[in-house]
């Protein structure tokens, strides 16, 4: 393989373990594997290097498109690397983020990238103490000495908020999930202090919670808040994208046009809510790049475990689309 490759043999074992080689030397290595034949033992490899090559990316719903599309980024940077990546679906609850920490012990991964909806103390305990490296997205656990990559949803929120006000819209609501778990939290915070800047030019309608971040929660939610507000509502602030189409379906069930009768907005700016009718506004949080960031922070603390815990932040962009922005025709 090293001869067919043009390359040494120690550069085309570390090409084949995935550390220490350039993208370019990993390339020329797999293009003479492929071309032998050539598949690794991947047990005698985990026995040889101690290492199972296998990092979990844990979250609380496999099918959440947002959680497809970090899966996507982090395979992206792990696999040249030679590691696989091993989804699990851990629900919503504090209690199932922690199974999957205790699991750790079996060695069954390297690390864990982890984006837990709610924590507890023993949640955090389990991350400090925890024997193979983790990363978090969402809540930030640099605190705790752990790699974390966060967003900031609130300000994300106002930032629609102003967008829906520019737009001419003054009666606004907003409709949030669960506000005891991290989305939920900052994005009421972030609602709460748009609407409540002397710069809000609008009246607050206040906040629907819904009983889950999802389509059908928000088609309930979305009509009980419609029920509950006397007089027209000008626009809904949705917490995510899932939320947002809700509402567009409870729209178009009361006969409501979307955006002439009533503006809507969501947030991840995921791919269902880019080819839905109409197009929907959404906040990016930068999906794909805190999968990215998530996997390099993970690399580079398997190449140095003593390092420094980073913790890096995705800025939110407003994009702008049919759902929130009259016709002019």
């Amino acid at each position: 393989m090293a001869r067919l490759a043009g390359v040494s043999l120690a550069s085309t074992s570390r090409a084949l373990h995935g550390s220490g080689a350039s993208p370019a030397m990993i390339e020329k290595v797999q293009t003479a594997a492929d071309e032998l034949g050539y598949r690794p033992n991947a047990a005698g490899r985990s026995l040889r290097m101690k290492r199972t090559f296998q990092i979990e990316f844990a979250v609380a719903d496999i099918g959440n498109p947002v959680y497809v599309e970090m899966m996507t980024a982090i395979h992206a940077v792990l696999a040249p690397h030679g590691y696989r990546t091993v989804v699990s679906s851990m629900g919503d609850q504090a209690d199932s983020a922690i199974s999957v920490l205790r699991a750790l012990d079996d060695g069954h991964v390297d690390g864990v990238i982890i984006s837990p909806l709610r924590v507890n103390d023993e949640f955090v305990e389990l991350v400090r103490s925890a024997e193979v490296p983790i990363v978090a997205i969402g809540r930030s656990l640099l605190d705790h000495g752990i790699d974390s990559v966060s967003t900031d949803s609130a300000m994300g929120i106002g930032i629609a908020v102003a967008h829906l006000t520019q737009q001419g819209r003054r009666r606004i609501a907003f409709l949030n999930g669960p506000t005891d778990t991290t989305p939920g939290e900052h994005r009421q915070r972030g609602f709460d202090a748009a609407v409540s800047d002397p710069s809000f030019a609008g009246e607050s309608l206040g906040t629907e919670v819904a009983d889950d971040f999802t389509v059908s929660a928000g088609v309930r939610a979305a009509h009980h808040l419609l029920d509950r507000i006397d007089g027209p509502v000008d626009a809904i602030v949705a917490a995510n994208d899932l939320l947002a189409i809700g509402v567009l379906r409870a729209a178009r069930e009361r006969g409501l046009s979307v955006p002439d009768d009533l503006a809507v907005t969501g947030m991840d700016d995921t791919e269902i809510g880019r080819a839905v009718l109409p197009s929907l506004t959404s906040v990016s949080l930068g999906t794909a790049e805190r999968g990215r960031v998530a996997a390099e922070l993970m690399l580079a603390r398997l190449s140095e475990s003593q390092q420094a815990p980073q913790l890096s932040t995705i800025g939110p962009e407003l994009m702008v689309r049919e759902s929130s922005v009259r016709s002019t025709r």
